[in-house]
């Protein structure tokens, strides 16, 4: 028996944020070929990140028409969209080519990331799937889920379903000092989303700590807190404009990781044609915090 090792080169980035060990963490794998689909896990729950991605070259053509194609894990689950993996595996891919733009194929299909500059850094901006709407939760039952009383939640605007690929109820809370203060349990939420349309709650004050920031929130899942949430973004952007609490095609500035001290700058935006909310987006920045092999 052979005790050569495999290995396999990555890079680590955070996502969503120019100063490093903010954002949400990120592990990039560039040639992921020959693992299979157990060991992907297995190396996603070493990892021990949010996510981590794994890209599958192909030839160019193929690439060129349909993306790059990349594969998505948490520890526990392949993913078949998520926000910051797209992006910080994107600006991985694009290097110091200045593409200006990389499409990855997703398990939801192609998702093109346009690229350009900002305060004197790359700038990615990933093109979302139009949203899907869902149900329309009640505030009691949500309440009681989320630990929180009902006057904890905004009655003013709907808690509602809204997927861009993953299943989101937005949760508008009354105050900043609810968002802080939150403290769920993972079960309790989870036995109430388990009878809904929606995987996960993603909490969303309209008061942030930042005064240039119009929306700041909260993602609280199996793994823990999650410091950026891009595939919630562009859901709650999409159920901003459809509410009238963000204008149409108006860039808003969304935080998130706050409370954990990983602080993550979203910038979101969404356009309306007629009843429909379309051109979602959700973009920032990404920074280069580790490089590595891992073999076995």
């Amino acid at each position: 028996m052979s005790n050569q090792k495999r290995r396999f080169p990555f890079v680590q980035v955070d996502v969503f944020t120019s100063v490093p060990l903010e954002g949400n963490q990120l592990a990039v794998f560039p040639d992921a070929r020959g693992l299979s689909d157990a060991e992907l896990q297995a190396v996603a729950r070493e990892m021990n990140l949010s996510e981590t991605t794994f890209v599958f070259p192909r030839d160019v053509l193929a690439e060129r028409e349909r993306g790059v194609r990349v594969r998505i894990f948490t520890v526990n689950e392949e993913l078949p969209f998520a926000g910051h993996p797209t992006l910080g595996t994107a600006m991985v891919l694009r290097g110091e080519t200045a593409a200006p733009e990389i499409a990855l194929d997703l398990n939801v299909g192609r998702i093109p990331v346009q690229f350009s500059t900002r305060d004197a850094l790359p700038f990615g901006v990933m093109t979302q799937r139009n949203p899907e709407f869902g149900q329309v939760h009640a505030r009691e039952d949500v309440a009681r889920a989320a630990g929180l009383k009902i006057d904890q939640i905004a009655s003013d605007v709907p808690i509602q379903t809204v997927s861009t690929g993953n299943t989101f109820a937005i949760v508008p809370v009354d105050s900043l000092a609810t968002l802080q203060n939150l403290a769920p349990t993972w079960s309790a939420m989870d036995a109430y989303l388990s009878k809904t349309d929606a995987k996960f709650f993603y909490f969303v004050s309209r008061k942030a700590l930042n005064p240039e920031a119009k929306l700041q929130a909260r993602m609280i899942f199996y793994n823990g807190e999650d410091p950026a949430t891009g595939s919630a973004a562009g859901p709650c952007i999409a159920w901003a404009v459809k509410h009238g609490v963000v204008p149409a095609d108006q860039q808003a500035l969304l935080e998130q990781g706050v409370e954990m001290k990983r602080r993550s700058r979203i910038f979101v935006s969404a356009g309306r044609e007629g009843d429909k909310i379309v051109n979602v987006r959700a973009g920032g920045h990404v920074v280069e915090v580790v490089r590595g092999e891992l073999f076995f």
